[in-house]
């Protein structure tokens, strides 16, 4: 789901920007790079589990996997 609403925000970015209109370009480009960060950290977090362990190589810096860590109840 997040590789479609990336590819669809990409093409919806580039399209905006050869049109001339830079504000909502630039919108749709930012929510594009927030899908692919999303997905990049879930494909790296699998590998994670996958493996058994993490090592460095596998985690994000801590800073930014505080905002999207899941909350114990």
């Amino acid at each position: 789901m997040c590789l479609i609403v990336t590819l669809i925000m990409l093409v919806l970015s580039i399209q905006h920007f050869i049109y001339g209109d830079y504000l909502t370009g630039a919108l749709t480009l930012f929510v594009a790079l927030g899908f692919a960060f999303l997905l990049l950290r879930n494909i790296r977090l699998t590998q994670c589990d996958k493996n058994g362990g993490c090592d460095n190589i596998c985690m994000l810096p801590s800073w930014v996997t505080t905002f999207f860590s899941k909350k114990d109840k």
